[in-house]
C-alpha cells in the first residue's frame, strides 16, 4: 500500500488564482504509486515542494505524467517556462524570498546545457534548488534510433557538477526516492545551493514490481541550525565590547524579520557601524544611523574608510572579504572575526570563494544563529545605548517632466509613484545604487543574481514574485535592457500564471558596462575613446520592449523618453499590478552610473595591464 501521508491530491488548489489556468480536464487519481516516476512525484509532494518550474522534455515524460495524473498537478504544481534558464531562475528567485528550495526540471543534455548559467547563478548566490533532469534509457538496447542517443550521456551530472552541491543518477525507483530526499536535504543545508538528480527514462516509466515501504518525509529534512560554540561566542563578544570602533560587515543573512531585529540589537549593543552591499540584498536598515553610507555593488569610499578606521571587524559571511581588504590597499589593522560556513562548499573549479582573508577569530557557524548568540552574550555587558533615530533618506524633488533621465532620475520617479506602498525590489540593474532607495525591511530588496550572468533578472524576479503573491508586497524588478531581452520569456510565465509583477527596464540601449571597459582600455593604450560604443549599442533599430511585453500577455508601456512620460506610465503600470497583472515599462535612460559606483569602478589600478 502507498503511504497515506503521501496520497495524491485531487482537491482544489491552495492558490486557486495560480491553478485555475491549468486544471485537469479529466481528473484522475490512484491510491498508490504504480511507476517509478510516481515515486519521485510523491516524494516531491511529501517534501512540501509547492512548485516545479520546467520546460517540457520527452526524457522526463514519465515524471510529467505522474505530476499531472497521479498528483493532479498540485504540490508540486508545474510552472511552464519557455526556456530552461528561466525555469531554474524562477526557482532561484523563489528561494531568495522563502529561503527554501522549490523544484525545476530540465530535459536531458540539451535542456541542461540551456540551464547551466542559471544554475551557476544560484550556486554563486548560495540559493537552494532541487533540479530534476533525465536521460534516455541508460540501457543502450532500449534506446530509440538517433534521438535517445543524443539525449543520453555517460555522466550527465558532469555538465554541472562543478557548480552544484551534489548530483546522482539513481538506478531504481527506491534509489530515486532516496536521491530526491537527499537532494532536498543537501540543497537546504547551509551553505545552501542547487542539487541535481538525473532520472533514467526506464526507471521513470518502469512499473513497480512491488509497493515501496512508506516513508515519513519529516525524518529526512535538513539538520537543525548549526550554531556557534559558547567559547567562540564569548571571545567574539569580548572583542566587540572592548572595541572603540567596531564594524559589522553584514553579508549572507536570511530574510527573517526576527533575525533582522537581532542584527539591529547587536549593532546597537556594541555601538558598531554596519555595512551592507547590493550583491546580497537588504541585511540591515540603510537609514539606521549606524549604517555606513549606502550599499553598492563595489567598495565605496565610505566602506573603505570604515574598514581602515575599525579596530574590530565582524564579518557575517561578507562576500569577498579578501577583496574588500584589497580595496583599502592591504589587510586592515583591525582584529578580524569571520563567521561563515561557506568554506564547506568550495570545490576549486569556480573562484566564487574570492580572495583568502587573514582572520583572527573564525566561527564556523550559521550567521543568523551567531548573531543571536552574540546579542544574548553582550546584552548584560552592553555599552549604554545611544539614541538611534532614523537617518533621513528624503524623497528628492522630481525631475522636470521634459528632462532626460539618468538612472537616479528613473529611480526618483519610481519612488514618487510608489509612495507609501510596500514593495520588494526583486532585482536591480548595475546602474542602480543604494542611495536611490532606503531598505527598512529584509524583503525590501532580495539581492542580485549571484553569478553575474546577464539574463537572470527577469526569471529570478518572477520566482520572487511567486513567493510574494498574496503578501501585500508589490514586486518590482529593475532590469537593464540587455538583461531583460535575454531573459524576457519569464514574462510569459508570470502572465500565464497570474503572478503580479512590475518590470522597469532601465534602457540605455547599450551593453553599457562594456562601454566603460572599452573606454578604460582605449585610455590606457592612448587610442580613441569615441569608438567605445561600437559593438555595444542596442539601437538602429531600437527594440520595442513594450511590444515584446504585450506579445507575451503583459501590459507594455513606453518607450518613456523623459520623466513626465515615465511618471504617467508608472502610475498606469502600478494600477495593472495592483489589479493582479504583469506590467513592463520601458524607461529610456542615459548611459552612466551613480557617482559612487563610477568612482568604485574607476578606482582600480589593479586592472589587468596597468
Amino acid at each position: 500500500m502507498g503511504n497515506p501521508h503521501m496520497a495524491p491530491k485531487t482537491s482544489a488548489a491552495k492558490d486557486p488564482d495560480i491553478h485555475k489556468v491549468e486544471r485537469l480536464q479529466v481528473p484522475y487519481s490512484t491510491n498508490a504509486a504504480q511507476f517509478g516516476s510516481d515515486v519521485v512525484a510523491e516524494t516531491l509532494s511529501a517534501l512540501d515542494i509547492p512548485y516545479i518550474a520546467l520546460n517540457p522534455g520527452a526524457s522526463y515524460r514519465g515524471l510529467h505524467d505522474s505530476i499531472v495524473n497521479f498528483l493532479g498537478n498540485e504540490q508540486p504544481q508545474m510552472l511552464l517556462c519557455l526556456h530552461e534558464e528561466a525555469a531554474v531562475a524562477i526557482a532561484h528567485g523563489y528561494a531568495k524570498v522563502t529561503g527554501k528550495a522549490m523544484g525545476a526540471a530540465v530535459h536531458s543534455n540539451v535542456g541542461l546545457f540551456h540551464a547551466t548559467m542559471a544554475i551557476f547563478n544560484a550556486w554563486c548566490d548560495r540559493m537552494p534548488i532541487v533540479i530534476l533532469g533525465a536521460t534516455g534509457p541508460v540501457d543502450a538496447m532500449k534506446r530509440r534510433p538517433w534521438i535517445d542517443w543524443i539525449h543520453t550521456a555517460a555522466d550527465q551530472g558532469a555538465i554541472i557538477r562543478n557548480y552544484t552541491k551534489w548530483d546522482d543518477q539513481p538506478a531504481s525507483a527506491g534509489a530515486a526516492r532516496e536521491a530526491v530526499l537527499r537532494a532536498n536535504w543537501i540543497a537546504n543545508t547551509i551553505p545552501q545551493g542547487p542539487t541535481y538528480v538525473n532520472l533514467d527514462a526506464e526507471v521513470q516509466e518502469g512499473k513497480l514490481p512491488a509497493p515501496l515501504p512508506p516513508i515519513d518525509a519529516k525524518r529526512y529534512m535538513p539538520p537543525v541550525t548549526q550554531g556557534p560554540s559558547a567559547d567562540l561566542v564569548k571571545k567574539a563578544a569580548d572583542l566587540l565590547l572592548a572595541a572603540k570602533k567596531p564594524l559589522i560587515l553584514a553579508g549572507r543573512l536570511s530574510r527573517s524579520v526576527d533575525n533582522w531585529k537581532k542584527r539591529i540589537e547587536l549593532a546597537e549593543a556594541v555601538d558598531a557601524r554596519v555595512a551592507t552591499n547590493l550583491k546580497i540584498g537588504a541585511a540591515f536598515p540603510t537609514d539606521h544611523p549606524l549604517h555606513i553610507g549606502y550599499p553598492a555593488t563595489f567598495a565605496t569610499d565610505d566602506l573603505i574608510a570604515a574598514v581602515t578606521e575599525a579596530d574590530v571587524i565582524l564579518s557575517l559571511d561578507w562576500v569577498d572579504l579578501g577583496g574588500t581588504f584589497k580595496a583599502i590597499g592591504g589587510e586592515p589593522k583591525a582584529t578580524i572575526i569571520q563567521v561563515s560556513l561557506d568554506q564547506n562548499l568550495h570545490n576549486g573549479w569556480s573562484m566564487d570563494y574570492e580572495g583568502l582573508p587573514a582572520v583572527d577569530l573564525f566561527i564556523p557557524a550559521e550567521t543568523d544563529a551567531t548573531v543571536e548568540a552574540l546579542a544574548k552574550e553582550v546584552a548584560p555587558r552592553a555599552k549604554p545605548k545611544k539614541p538611534h533615530a532614523a537617518r533621513p533618506h528624503p524623497l528628492k524633488e522630481k525631475p522636470a517632466p521634459e528632462s532626460q533621465m539618468a538612472a537616479a532620475d528613473m529611480a526618483n520617479v519610481l519612488r514618487h509613484v510608489v509612495g507609501d506602498r510596500t514593495v520588494c525590489l526583486t532585482h536591480v540593474s548595475l546602474s542602480w545604487h543604494g542611495e536611490f532607495w532606503p531598505f527598512r525591511h529584509p524583503l525590501d530588496y532580495v539581492g542580485s543574481d549571484g553569478g553575474g550572468g546577464v539574463g537572470g533578472g527577469p526569471g529570478i524576479s518572477v520566482g520572487a514574485a511567486l513567493a510574494l503573491k498574496g503578501t501585500g508586497r508589490m514586486p518590482i524588478a529593475v532590469c537593464g535592457d540587455g538583461d531583460f531581452m535575454m531573459g524576457n520569456t519569464a514574462v510569459w510565465t508570470a502572465a500565464h500564471y497570474r503572478i503580479p509583477i512590475l518590470f522597469l527596464v532601465a534602457n540605455n540601449r547599450s551593453f553599457y558596462n562594456d562601454e566603460v571597459h572599452q573606454e578604460r582600455v582605449a585610455v590606457a593604450r592612448n587610442r580613441p575613446v569615441d569608438n567605445k560604443w561600437i559593438g555595444q549599442r542596442i539601437a538602429d533599430p531600437d527594440i520595442d520592449i513594450a511590444m515584446v511585453a504585450r506579445g507575451q500577455g503583459a501590459k507594455g508601456f513606453g518607450p518613456c523618453n523623459n520623466a513626465g512620460e515615465l511618471e504617467k506610465a508608472l502610475k498606469e503600470a502600478v494600477a495593472v499590478v495592483e489589479a493582479g497583472g504583469v506590467a513592463v515599462v520601458d524607461a529610456r535612460i542615459l548611459g552612466g552610473y551613480s557617482p559612487a559606483t563610477a568612482a568604485a569602478m574607476a578606482r582600480g589600478k589593479a586592472d589587468r595591464g596597468t
